[in-house]
């Protein structure tokens, strides 16, 4: 009895310890269970949180990404950078408390601009994108951002994390957005390989794409 005792001690100590701080290394048992009841819980708050029913739409036909490619190796420069656009399907933005964002692209609506380059290369490079050997947007038809959480950093600046799925892997990414002419404005910095993107390379490698792509966004809010 005394050594169940202090086993229910133990325990009911790790299970707090699990509650109150989530800073536990290896939890076993009625423990594990714990943990996964809370996190489950903390994950199901934050998508309360993030789904906001009432979170404005987004004026989509003013709102824009854009998509900066840019190359490298021995022989990049006989080779292109490449800008892309991609059109957002969808969004809400809430500017009330809790502040929230989520966007949502079809993948197949991006649309390589370059208009440097000829009409014939710029179809190949359209559809090398699309294809199976980038977006694959036949497998992976949607790209998404959700935020998680929104931290002001000063006069109409925040700081956004939040979770950006592409090509079927969701990541982690924190982005800078700052208010300006009734938008808001920022870029990121993504690499291809964190979502499972091989950059192309042509040439034996000697020209190839860069594994990190620039990602400007402007957010106009929909009519109140």
């Amino acid at each position: 009895m005394a050594s169940d005792a202090r086993v229910s001690r133990s325990l009911g100590g790790r299970i707090e310890l699990c509650r109150d701080r989530l800073l536990i290394v290896r939890i076993r048992g009625a423990a594990g269970l714990c943990l996964a009841a809370l996190a489950t819980a903390a994950a199901l708050r934050g998508s309360a949180v993030v789904a906001r029913a009432d979170a404005p739409a987004i004026d989509v036909a003013r709102s824009q990404l854009t998509i900066s490619v840019s190359k490298s190796g021995f022989f990049s420069a006989f080779a292109d950078n490449h800008v892309i656009r991609a059109p957002i399907a969808q969004g809400a933005l809430s500017a009330a408390a809790p502040l929230s964002v989520a966007i949502t692209v079809r993948a197949r609506d991006l649309q390589v601009l370059d208009p440097a380059l000829a009409a014939d290369k710029r179809r190949e490079v359209q559809t090398r994108m699309l294809g199976p050997e980038v977006l694959d947007v036949d497998t992976y038809p949607q790209i998404t951002f959700i935020s998680t959480a929104v931290e002001s950093v000063g006069a109409d600046r925040w700081r956004v994390e939040g979770n950006l799925s592409l090509h079927g892997t969701t990541k982690r990414v924190s982005l800078d957005a700052a208010l300006s002419q009734g938008a808001y404005r920022g870029s990121v910095h993504i690499r291809q390989r964190d979502f499972g993107i091989t950059p192309i390379s042509i040439a034996g490698g000697t020209v190839k794409v860069k594994d990190e792509v620039v990602v400007e966004f402007v957010i106009v809010p929909g009519a109140a």
